[in-house]
């Protein structure tokens, strides 16, 4: 993959970047944010890239305290958020804290065409307000299809609205299906990056990473390799020997190419 110059890859300089999910789990606001923070240290130590900071478990309010717990600390890492279900509210974190991209469920796809045209321009100016890097989804786990649109449809219009497509299949924790990883690739093209959303492990990395640039990881992180689990040191391990592997076979692969 040739990403070329643009707001993916100046944000992402490290080939094929892991980004960790910290899903806020826990029982208080005060232990969620503690949660976080033991969480995010396992994942900067173990060298993952960034880290999506995500409503999963905990509320809007969490996604906040850790976005105030983080501001100028570990400039080293990159931040991202996902509100689920509150999008403006991601945008609005974003023009207050240090936040180097968003992820959006769906982009494309979800809504119905009237619906769809309010949305493109309240995205369009949204984006505009920030610097933050865009993921967005087509075809995303649990989202609905209301467009009326072809999958090569809703891709191309994608295209235009974020800087880079997150792919699932159909549920958390699910392995990605590299049949439709391999239908993405065919309408987007080399340049556009595509990253593993769902199900990546240290047995199935080297396949999953050989045709995408990089993968958002919750559940194998897990020590139940489940979400509802806790962060493991030792499965973070295991995946980032695997991803450096996986790096360091596709320096050799683009050396010789460009020779």
């Amino acid at each position: 993959m040739t990403i070329g110059d643009s707001r993916f890859s100046r944000t992402f300089n490290q080939p094929k970047p892991i980004l960790g999910m910290l899903h806020l789990s826990g029982d208080s606001a005060s232990e969620r944010l503690d949660i976080a923070r033991e969480e995010l240290e396992i994942l900067r130590s173990q060298g993952v890239d960034g880290v999506v900071v995500e409503n999963y478990f905990g509320d809007k309010t969490d996604v906040r305290n850790v976005l105030e717990w983080l501001e100028g600390k570990h400039p080293d890492l990159l931040v991202g958020v996902n509100v689920l279900h509150d999008h403006l509210l991601a945008f609005e974190l974003a023009r207050q804290f240090r936040v180097d991209f968003i992820q959006m469920d769906s982009v494309a796809g979800h809504l119905a065409p009237e619906a769809d045209e309010e949305f493109a321009r309240e995205l369009q100016e949204l984006r505009g307000q920030v610097d933050s890097v865009l993921f967005g989804g087509v075809r995303f786990k649990y989202q609905p299809v209301n467009s009326g649109r072809t999958e090569a449809e809703d891709l191309v219009i994608g295209m235009d609205r974020c800087d880079a497509f997150v792919i699932t299949s159909d549920a958390t924790g699910q392995e990605t299906d590299m049949e439709k990883v391999k239908r993405f690739r065919s309408v987007v093209g080399d340049s556009f990056p595509l990253l593993i959303g769902a199900g990546l492990t240290a047995s199935n990395v080297h396949e999953q990473l050989e045709s995408t640039d990089g993968a958002i990881v919750g559940s194998f992180l897990k020590d139940t390799h489940v979400d509802t689990g806790r962060i493991s040191a030792a499965h973070v391990e295991l995946l980032m020997r695997e991803v450096k592997s996986v790096r360091a076979l596709a320096a050799t692969s683009y050396g010789k190419a460009a020779r």
